[in-house]
């Protein structure tokens, strides 16, 4: 009996790796996942209505964005300056948060107590950033706010890295650490 077990078992081997052929492919169970038809990207099979890549509709505001009325320019900068104030009350700033966007987006070049020592300056490889109490630059809320969302000089706008409401977390750092540097 344990002779022929052991031959159903040798036989049973036997036969399944002899009908292994290693030059036949495999069979493919779902071919369509394998060789899918192409399609062009907004051609005729994929969009048969004729359906395209559109422009967004005239005067269209993407999600999330909030329009900033003020224009690009130096008149702009100075109507921010004498007119925007900051929508948010006491109860909204936190200045734990606001330093901690600061340290990311500005302490690189305006220097972490906001003397314009930062670690780009140190280097050399920005020149000519002054400090937040420099009197010839009389900084406020609307100004930090137009510079913060345009740019100005050789700083980039940071409009795109940063929300509406961490602008206003920075720009109540940055008048914070205005007045820690005016004491």
């Amino acid at each position: 009996m344990k002779s022929l077990i052991k031959i159903l078992v040798i036989a049973v081997v036997f036969v399944s790796v002899s009908c292994k052929k290693d030059t036949a492919p495999n069979y493919q169970y779902m071919p369509n996942m394998y060789e899918s038809a192409g399609y062009e990207t907004y051609g005729e099979a994929a969009f048969p209505n004729g359906v395209e890549a559109q422009l967004p509709a005239e005067g269209s505001i993407p999600r999330g964005y909030v329009p900033f009325d003020i224009e690009n320019s130096t008149a702009g900068y100075d109507l921010a300056k004498a007119t925007l104030v900051s929508p948010l009350d006491s109860t909204k700033v936190d200045l734990n948060r606001g330093k901690e966007l600061y340290d990311i987006y500005c302490g690189i070049c305006h220097g972490n107590k906001g003397k314009g020592q930062g670690t780009l300056v140190k280097r050399e490889k920005i020149l000519g950033i002054p400090s937040y109490d420099d009197a010839g630059r009389a900084i406020n809320a609307g100004s930090i706010y137009h510079t913060i969302y345009y740019g100005k000089n050789a700083m980039g706008s940071y409009a795109n890295q940063l929300n509406e409401e961490e602008r206003w977390q920075v720009v109540s750092y940055v008048l914070k650490l205005k007045a820690d540097l005016e004491k």
